[in-house]
């Protein structure tokens, strides 16, 4: 029996997977069979087969040779681990006792950020580390700035409460999510949820529903639910970068359907499918996305969020200290 277990967005949790989960048929240490066992699920339920237009027979064509059955395990997790990476996606993983695979999404594009510029530029002294977030005043106190590196899952509506009455004088806020690989999904809603008036539709979801191309679900409605308590009425910027992946272009993708939240900086790195995964015949685990998001026109921005703005780090800009991101929300804030 074949055990699958859903895994946080952007993340590393594997359950703990045994081979016991198999019937005594199907647990091989056999190469050939671990090879065409991952190839064949991917080719069934990995949900972004055609949109990135994968000619998944010609993947197998061009890897199947190389499994022999005499082959190392190292060598055996590179070819799959090659063979996944064709899907050119962060939530595609192998997982062994001795490697784990991974797709860098960040590099396909420049990284947009200097954490060190904005320590020393933006990140007034004293500033505030509240839970996850690390935030200050900006632009002389007219401008909120928060920097969320990650969704851990540990958001707190007391933290948010902290921050919010911060900064409900400024005239806007800024949510830095460049580089913010991704994580705890709850933790979208509980954030967004703090810049809506109303009950507001921000995405579609799509289950892969079997093994056909187009073999998916009619699709689950995302709503944001406004807080029951402090909310911030006023302009957001949110940043972004090619490091912005999974839950981070999740919140991304909300961005559009909100009127007083603005997306600034460069494409995200993508990740709008749930990650699923399972083991193998042989113990090792594996993910990959099962589910297509798509906005409210029902566009499909796999490949990445674009923003509304498109800014680049300025050298120029750096030189002088700097952020060119940063300064063109603070521009837009101020408008």
């Amino acid at each position: 029996m074949k055990k699958f277990v859903l895994f946080v967005l952007g993340g590393f949790m594997f359950t703990s997977c045994e081979k016991i989960l198999f019937k005594e048929d199907l647990a091989s240490d056999n190469p050939r069979d671990n090879f065409e066992y991952l190839w064949k699920e991917c080719r069934d339920k990995y949900a972004f087969m055609q949109y990135k237009k994968v000619d998944w027979q010609a993947v197998y064509n061009k890897y199947s040779p190389r499994v022999t059955d005499n082959i190392s395990k190292d060598s055996l997790f590179n070819t799959m681990a090659l063979m996944l990476n064709e899907l050119r996606d962060g939530h595609v993983n192998l997982v062994s006792p001795f490697n784990t695979s991974v797709y860098l999404i960040s590099q396909l594009g420049p990284e947009n950020i200097s954490k060190r510029l904005i320590e020393d530029n933006y990140l007034s002294r004293p500033f505030f580390i509240t839970g996850p977030f690390v935030h200050s005043f900006i632009d002389s106190g007219r401008v909120g700035y928060i920097q969320f590196g990650a969704f851990t899952g540990t958001v707190t509506d007391d933290q948010l409460d902290y921050m919010l009455e911060k900064y409900q004088n400024t005239r806007g806020l800024i949510l830095d999510l460049r580089n913010n690989g991704g994580g705890a999904a709850p933790d979208i809603y509980k954030i967004m949820g703090r810049f809506v008036e109303n009950k507001t539709k921000i995405f579609t979801t799509k289950d892969k529903s079997g093994p056909g191309p187009n073999d998916f679900s009619d699709g689950l409605e995302s709503f944001l639910e406004p807080h029951n308590g402090r909310r911030y009425t006023k302009k957001l910027a949110v940043l972004c970068n090619r490091g912005t992946y999974s839950a981070g272009s999740y919140t991304s993708l909300a961005t559009k359907a909100l009127d007083n939240v603005i997306l600034i900086g460069d494409t995200t790195g993508g990740g709008l499918g749930m990650p699923n995964g399972g083991q193998l015949p042989n113990g090792w685990t594996y993910r990959f996305s099962v589910t297509q998001t798509l906005d409210l026109q029902g566009n499909n921005y796999e490949d990445g969020v674009p923003p509304d703005i498109r800014v680049v780090l300025d050298p120029a800009d750096v030189a002088k200290g700097k952020d060119t991101v940063i300064e063109k929300a603070v521009e837009e804030l101020k408008k």
